[in-house]
């Protein structure tokens, strides 16, 4: 894979990265063999950034990860988050404690963890409205400085915290949803990003598995499944957003490559700033995934896409109001707010 830098100051990735949530929640049961054998090929197809987080299976993720990367760590771009906090008795997280006291003890815990001496890519993983974006930043820059963090990112930070936390550090990297049928950060977050020379990565980048086209209806998805709970898998919205991959599917097939593979190449098109880190527990779909790298596409190809999927063509929102309201990204773009 070609690689890319992160930002005017970042590190250079592979051109599709590997988020490794899923490996630990949210999709159905977890297959630690599976997917440290998954990981493990990863680096194999010459993938570098690897993604995870602390509230990814409430620190298991992490710990896989470690596990797994073991005397293979100096071949990738480890990022993880620290943020979110996770509710005790499980399930997704509403709330957000990103005080700058907090910041050094998620860290420490993440490197034991992960068992490594530093992170390359450390994020907020939501911005805490509570706390002055500046004080967390602060924070996570005396990290940099004592060399146990490399880079900062932030995730789902809309405009203006990306403005005042770029001027407390440099921000190498946002992390927000960006897909076919999530193209809000083309609004605000990438124009901004752009002209603070911050690289962007994009998760979900096939809409939780649904711009593969794997997913055609509720009933085989594991009753643990989160998509059970996301409104844009809801019955009605199912329907609608089922249409719009069924054209995806066809413009696929004219290509000569998968749904998902066709998506992941409009997403590389938008900008060599832009690194998808699509999810995956399992090797047959890292692999798809991967080749990716190498569809062929060209401007009149990503005109035609956005045309069929323009912003705001998903019905449904991308989470419940309750995980909604932690999205700054999705709020107002006044930058003056």
């Amino acid at each position: 894979m070609t690689p890319r830098r992160l930002g005017a100051v970042g590190p250079f990735v592979s051109s599709i990265g590997l988020g490794c949530m899923g490996m630990s929640q949210s999709y159905g049961k977890g297959d630690d063999e599976e997917s440290i054998r998954t990981l493990h090929r990863a680096l194999d197809l010459g993938i570098t950034l690897i993604d995870t987080a602390d509230a990814y299976g409430r620190g298991a993720n992490e710990t896989l990860v470690g596990r797994a990367l073991g005397s293979r760590r100096g071949e990738v771009v480890l990022a993880s988050k620290f943020g979110l906090v996770t509710p005790q008795g499980g399930g997704p997280a509403t709330e957000v404690d990103a005080r700058p006291e907090r910041v050094r003890a998620c860290c420490e815990a993440s490197l034991h963890r992960l068992g490594v001496d530093v992170i390359d890519l450390y994020y907020l993983h939501r911005v805490d409205p509570k706390v002055p974006i500046e004080d967390t930043v602060g924070a996570m820059a005396d990290l940099v400085r004592e060399g146990k963090v490399r880079f900062l990112g932030l995730s789902e930070a809309g405009p203006r915290s990306l403005r005042r936390a770029h001027a407390v550090h440099p921000i190498a990297a946002l992390q927000s949803e960006y897909s076919l049928w999530s193209r809000d950060p083309e609004g605000a977050a990438l124009p901004v990003c752009r002209e603070l020379g911050i690289g962007f990565v994009a998760f979900s980048p096939l809409g939780r598995g649904f711009l593969s086209g794997g997913v055609k209806s509720r009933e085989g998805l594991e009753p643990n499944d989160v998509r059970h709970k996301l409104p844009r898998f809801q019955n009605g919205n199912l329907q609608d957003n089922i249409a719009l991959v069924d054209r995806l599917e066809s413009a696929a097939r004219r290509k000569g490559c998968s749904a998902a593979q066709l998506a992941l190449a409009w997403l590389l098109a938008k900008g060599q700033d832009i690194v998808p880190i699509p999810g995956t527990k399992r090797r047959p779909y890292l692999e798809m995934n991967a080749a990716a790298a190498e569809v062929s596409i060209s401007a009149e190809d990503v005109a035609a896409l956005d045309d069929m999927f323009p912003l705001g063509v998903a019905a449904g929102t991308r989470y419940p109001a309750e995980s909604m309201r932690l999205l700054e990204s999705e709020q107002a773009h006044d930058e003056s707010a």
